[in-house]
């Protein structure tokens, strides 16, 4: 990962009294999930900052290389 959208982690929250101990943006109960389902669903990224306003586009996108670095591990070869 670049050391130049590193920063973006720090908008990612886990708090274990918080939304089921699942990641969230900014200590927010808005979660990483949700904005993936709704990005997914082809919620349009203006359409999403208006219903949130506390959103910021930086948690968009930290919310989405949250999402790129899970998916990402090695698969080791048999």
């Amino acid at each position: 990962m670049p050391a130049s959208v590193a920063y973006l982690f720090d908008r990612i929250t886990v708090n274990p009294r918080q939304c089921g101990d699942r990641p969230c943006i900014r200590g927010m109960r808005i979660r990483v999930i949700d904005i993936l389902e709704l990005l997914a669903a082809g919620e349009q990224i203006f359409e999403f900052m208006e219903e949130f306003p506390d959103l910021e586009l930086e948690d968009l996108k930290a919310a989405l290389l949250y999402a790129v670095c899970k998916l990402d591990h090695p698969v080791l070869a048999t």
